[in-house]
């Protein structure tokens, strides 16, 4: 059986590399410019390389890859911010793009919070449809995976058409598991948008970054059945 490996761009404290771990593959690379999050990374994987800037990755390193992930920055995209989109210096889905043209993983999953569908989603989808995949979106809440409160993100899903998969992602399997799975606990008001992560206590080391690399995480478990279901296509189509 061929190794399913994982390259991880944009990484933070590392919930795609978990999400990946959980469903049998092997993550060989990450890249994230903040210190903390370099240090949990390292803590716990600390044979996988970490890149310090995105663009310093060369893709070619990388070619073949099996699945490449990213949760590319929000800032530009965030209703807490100005939401200046592609006009934004920390927009880097460009640098993304670049990265998968040179290693052309088989399947590519990014994430972004709602704000970027008004705002570049169309133009995410044009440029991996130019590159020759397929590629779908989905809006995924936290609660979908029972957690207790919405965090709607955006979901790309994208495989390459070389690799003779068309039209078999979003089966009525995954449908029901992802594209339609919204707890009904989902509609009680009471719950939070975002995650309520309190405040540590002072004196706590790193807090500060603690508290940014919590907020920046993505979901692992939502990431977890995405890629389940991934790993159900690829299987059937052995």
């Amino acid at each position: 059986m061929n190794e399913k490996t994982h390259l991880d761009l944009f990484s933070g404290i590392g919930g795609f590399a978990l999400a990946a771990k959980w469903n049998g593959y092997r993550t060989v690379g990450f890249c994230d410019n903040e210190p903390y999050a370099q240090a949990v990374l390292k803590k716990h994987w600390p044979e996988v390389p970490c890149h310090k800037d995105i663009r310093e990755v060369r893709g070619e390193l990388y070619a073949g890859v099996t699945l490449l992930t990213g949760g590319f920055p929000c800032q530009p995209f965030s209703v807490a911010g100005k939401q200046r989109g592609k006009d934004d210096n920390r927009y880097l889905w460009p640098e993304m793009l670049r990265v998968i043209q040179e290693a052309k993983p088989a399947w590519i999953i990014g994430e972004n919070v709602a704000g970027i569908v008004n705002l570049a989603l169309d133009q995410v989808h044009i440029d991996l449809e130019a590159e020759d995949y397929e590629v779908e979106s989905i809006i995924i809440p936290a609660c979908g995976v029972d957690a207790p409160h919405r965090r709607n993100r955006v979901w790309i899903v994208a495989h390459s058409n070389n690799k003779g998969l068309q039209g078999h992602w979003g089966s009525k399997e995954c449908e029901s598991k992802l594209f339609i799975r919204e707890s009904s606990k989902a509609k009680q008001k009471e719950w939070l948008a975002e995650p309520n992560v309190g405040r540590l206590a002072h004196g706590v080391p790193n807090r500060v970054a603690k508290l940014r690399g919590l907020g920046n995480a993505i979901v692992p478990q939502v990431a977890s059945e995405i890629i389940r279901c991934i790993n159900q296509v690829m299987e059937d189509n052995k």
